[in-house]
């Protein structure tokens, strides 16, 4: 006789799930064939085998063995996976609409801290799916929408740091400290978790694990038909061991029947039905659960209702309450009844420990009846042949008067019943008597306790109060720790992509040594050096980078441009080598090899190389101004500007590509167009100096010598160190005929070039205007001196010391 097949599809599941946890994706793979030809018309094979081939990269394949499922929305798992292929596909629109349908199977769902090495969750939750979304719309261009989506990711989960960077790239003004905090659903489950009130926390979970003394008499808890269950009836908050999941402290709760759930870590109310959490199941056609295979091996299941009782003894049975033991006195009430009954109706004192004690004298109700003759002489009998109060007597004689009271209750009736009460009581005195260490030392041979620990039904000691308070305590300090951590990285990052260089240094520096000193933020901070034009600092992070981590390819394209700045040709041939061997398909690399032939003038073979790198990864914006570079190099004006379309249609804020078009533009003389697109680069990167003097020379072009003016001044605002804007201020207060304040200028300037021959030419010609003739003919010799080649232009200048000339536009330039 075969196995039904919901038995087979649940270890195929399990089998699956096993060899992705274990990156076994082509054994998956294989499996999950086998799965969904069992029941082709299963969504959740379906789900399995576009899952595997989406691991595999294999994206049209599980485009089409999740389309017919997840394109409508029906399952989940099939949707979110069709979503993601239709992302490498680019398909945008497709996997929009298929997560839009299915938004009812998501919207609702939290998974943050439902993640641990012994739990997961293979469907996705709200902020997987917006993020994805988010993905989707911003690959489709629609930013605000992204940006919508994004936001609500980062809402329900703000450790989604993928959608945090997507947020600043798209060039949203992001406040980090409102994203980086404690969110609503943390705070609830922290509260829930007990860790606000850890004693609270401790006592309902010692009321579970401590086992019951079936002796004992408790009103209040029935361990035969209990009203209610707590969460903690089983696992005891167990739940996974890493951070989030032991500050909630979910777990999981075992069905009415006393067999442990599946799921390590479900949320089950309790019922005395069987009911499955939904975040535990895959979601089917209609909504309904498909059960999770997906899971770690079972504990034991635990007894229902064995606990409290020793394994050599059966649970005592109450006996009705009749009008003839009502009429009994109270010694005879309290020896014919297994539990005795609480204080007020046995009248028996209780100790701190709750347990009943005997009474010192016995108490005769005038009102009972006398006691049968039978009675009498059973009573006379057991007291002669009743063992001694030694705690070894009582352990001989335990099992054996168990046993005889487990065969007398099954046919007591009359004397004999009332017989048998009277001879176990001489046990239950024994038992409520307060001695608790004789109890436990008796209560089981040896051999059954170690079986007992083996099937891991007895309770561990459940920890003291007082530890449970500090490792809650430990754990919601590490969870604020690992936030404040997010928000100084995301300030650094918000800073960086918005081109605030000098705030976003100032973040990274406040971030810990440890984490500082790691490849991620050293890259964030050279690229903040080189976004400020200060090379020789860039190159000193990079290459702590190198020996940090040698593989890494990721911004080594920024490196080898640092190089190019600093004319350092064979540092940036080496690196292109190095880069090449670690991964010769990699469009970092064509980069740098592209780099190191421009910085030796061969801009035909530089071409060819940025070209590779476009062809590795057509999203490569960086790869496509290179490119459009050396096409002007080459003075190729119509290549260069398609290049630079190329680079803004990859990554529309990258303002390098922007900048490339209006270079193309004022060498064509379209000044006016060169404008607008050195102001689109401007208003990426506000704070560059280069863009600002670039839309103050346009200017200048067009006799707008004033605004230009405005423009240079503000370049120097922005970067100090920059020769060239003070340069060009220089140049246009000569022109608004301000000589002194050219001086001014001039004078910062030449201290910082001192060897530049247009800097002394220009002081020359200051000078000259203020006629100081001794210091003009100083400056142009310099000149001379500098650049010989200009020997002819400069000797006209001074020629002219004596006359009274007009500064023109030529002599301008």
């Amino acid at each position: 006789m075969s196995p039904p097949t919901a038995a087979i599809a649940q270890q195929l599941r399990q089998l699956i799930y096993y060899h992705l946890d274990n990156d076994m994706e082509e054994n998956a793979l294989f499996l999950a064939g086998r799965l969904h030809a069992l029941d082709p018309r299963n969504p959740d094979g379906a789900h399995l085998l576009a899952l595997c081939n989406l691991r595999l990269g294999r994206l049209k394949a599980a485009y089409d063995h999740s389309k017919e499922k997840g394109g409508k929305g029906a399952h989940l798992g099939c949707a979110y996976t069709f979503a993601q292929a239709c992302l490498g596909l680019e398909k945008n629109g497709e996997g929009i609409c298929a997560l839009d349908r299915a938004r009812g199977l998501w919207a609702a769902r939290n998974h943050w801290n439902k993640h641990s090495e012994i739990s997961r969750r293979h469907v996705p939750d709200a902020a997987a799916c917006n993020r994805l979304l988010g993905k989707l719309y911003n690959a489709q261009g629609d930013t605000a929408k992204a940006m919508h989506h994004y936001i609500h990711a980062l809402k329900a989960n703000p450790f989604m740091w993928d959608a945090f960077t997507d947020l600043c790239d798209t060039g949203a003004v992001v406040r980090p400290s409102n994203v980086f905090k404690m969110s609503t659903d943390m705070i609830s489950s922290l509260s829930d978790s007990g860790v606000l009130n850890g004693n609270d926390a401790f006592l309902s979970q010692q009321r579970f694990v401590e086992p019951k003394n079936p002796f004992i008499s408790t009103p209040d808890i029935d361990p035969f038909n209990p009203s209610t269950r707590t969460g903690g009836d089983v696992g005891l908050n167990l739940g996974g061991s890493n951070l989030l999941s032991r500050l909630n402290g979910k777990v999981p709760v075992s069905n009415a029947n006393g067999t442990g759930s599946h799921h390590l870590d479900v949320e089950t109310p309790t019922s005395n039905g069987q009911i499955m959490h939904e975040d535990d199941v895959m979601i089917g056609d209609v909504g309904r659960p498909a059960v999770n295979e997906h899971e770690p091996p079972q504990a034991p299941g635990r007894k229902a209702r064995v606990q409290a009782f020793t394994p050599s003894e059966e649970p005592p049975r109450m006996r009705s309450i009749t009008s003839r033991s009502r009429l009994k006195t109270g010694s005879e009430s309290t020896d014919a009844t297994d539990i005795p009954r609480p204080v007020g109706q046995n009248g028996h004192k209780r100790t701190v420990s709750g347990h009943s004690m005997p009474p010192s004298e016995k108490v005769v109700d005038p009102t009972a009846a006398p006691p049968r003759r039978s009675v009498r002489l059973l009573n006379s009998i057991s007291s002669q042949i009743r063992p001694s109060s030694s705690r070894l007597a009582a352990a001989t004689s335990r099992d054996t008067e168990t046993r005889e009271r487990r065969e007398l209750r099954k046919k007591a009736t009359g004397t004999k019943g009332r017989a048998t009460s009277t001879t176990s009581a001489s046990t239950v005195g024994r038992v409520v008597s307060g001695n608790r260490k004789a109890t436990v030392e008796i209560a089981e041979p040896a051999h059954k306790q170690d079986s007992r620990q083996q099937n891991g039904s007895m309770a561990a000691p459940p920890p003291r109060m007082g530890s449970v308070n500090i490792d809650n305590t430990r754990e919601r300090e590490a969870l604020q720790w690992l936030l404040d951590l997010m928000l100084k990285l995301g300030t650094g990052y918000s800073h960086l992509s918005h081109f605030r260089c000098l705030q976003a240094l100032e973040a990274f520096d406040s971030i810990p040594v440890q984490q500082r000193e790691t490849p991620w933020v050293l890259a964030q901070i050279g690229k903040a050096y080189y976004e400020r034009s200060m090379y020789t600092q860039a190159e000193e992070i990079f290459q702590r980078i190198q020996k940090l981590a040698p593989a890494r390819m990721e911004d080594m394209e920024v490196y080898s441009n640092v190089l190019w700045q600093l004319k350092k040709d064979t540092e940036l041939s080496y690196l292109a080598h190095v880069l090449v061997e670690q991964d010769r398909l990699s469009p970092q690399a064509w980069c740098a090899i592209g780099n190191a032939f421009s910085l030796q003038r061969e801009h035909d073979q530089a071409i060819k190389c940025f070209t590779r790198a476009t062809q590795l990864n057509p999203k490569f914006a960086y790869a496509f101004t290179l490119q459009g570079h050396e096409h002007v190099a080459n003075e190729e004006f119509d290549k260069a500007m398609f290049s630079y379309r190329c680079a803004v249609n990859a990554d529309h804020r990258h303002y390098n590509g922007w900048y490339g078009l209006g270079q193309v533009y004022e060498k064509l003389g379209k000044f006016d167009v060169a404008e607008q697109h050195y102001r689109a680069a401007a208003q990426i990167n506000p704070t560059n100096a280069l863009l600002a003097v670039k839309i103050g020379s346009v200017l200048d072009r067009m006799k707008k010598t004033q605004p230009a003016l405005v423009q240079y001044i503000h370049a120097v605002s922005l970067d100090p160190r920059s020769n060239l804007a003070r340069f060009r201020k220089a140049q246009s207060h000569l022109k608004l005929h301000n000589p002194t304040e050219a001086l001014k200028e001039l004078k910062i300037l030449k201290d910082l070039a001192p060897d530049d021959a247009n800097v002394h030419f220009l002081l020359g010609r200051t000078y000259k205007r203020l006629r100081d003739r001794t210091n003009a003919i100083r400056h142009f010799t310099i000149a001379l001196n500098l650049d010989p080649k200009a020997s002819q232009y400069i000797k006209e200048n001074m020629e002219s010391l004596e006359e009274d000339e007009e500064f023109s536009s030529d002599e301008d330039r």
